[in-house]
C-alpha cells in the first residue's frame, strides 16, 4: 500500500484544518489511519477507517476530529476542528490488517506516508 499525505499547515487555535491522503494498493482487509507525532513524544493513535466503513476515533479527539474516505477517488480525509496547541505534530496516514482488538496500536500499521506537519498556534 502506497500512501500520501497533505493538508498540513499553519492555524490559529481554535481553527481548523482538513488533512487529505492518497492511497493505493489497499484491499478490502486493509485498515487505513491517521497517526501523529508530536516533538519528543511517541506515535500516536488518532483515527482509523476499516473498508467496511466503521470508524475509530481516539478519545483524545472524538468531539474535534472526523475521518472519512473517498473510494471513488482512493482519498482517506481526517477533518480537524477547534484545534489545540497540543494538535501541533506531524500526522502520518498508514495502512495495515490489524485485528479489531489493535485498531488503535500504532505498531499494527505496517504502511506509512511521509507525513504532513500541523502548527497549532496559541
Amino acid at each position: 500500500v502506497q500512501l500520501q499525505a497533505s493538508g498540513g499547515g499553519l492555524v490559529q487555535a481554535g481553527g481548523s484544518l482538513r488533512l487529505s491522503c492518497g492511497v493505493s494498493g489497499r484491499t478490502s482487509s486493509h485498515t487505513t489511519a491517521w497517526i501523529r507525532q508530536a516533538p519528543g513524544k511517541e506515535r500516536e493513535f488518532v483515527a482509523a477507517i476499516r473498508w467496511s466503513g466503521h470508524t475509530y476515533i481516539s478519545d483524545s479527539v472524538k468531539d474535534r476530529f472526523s475521518i472519512s474516505e473517498d473510494k471513488a477517488k482512493n482519498i482517506m480525509y481526517l477533518e480537524m476542528n477547534r484545534l489545540k496547541p497540543e494538535d501541533t505534530a506531524v500526522y502520518y496516514c498508514a495502512a495495515g490488517r490489524p485485528p479489531l482488538s489493535n485498531i488503535r496500536q500504532t505498531a499494527s500499521y505496517t504502511s506509512w506516508g511521509q507525513g504532513t506537519q500541523v502548527t497549532v498556534s496559541s
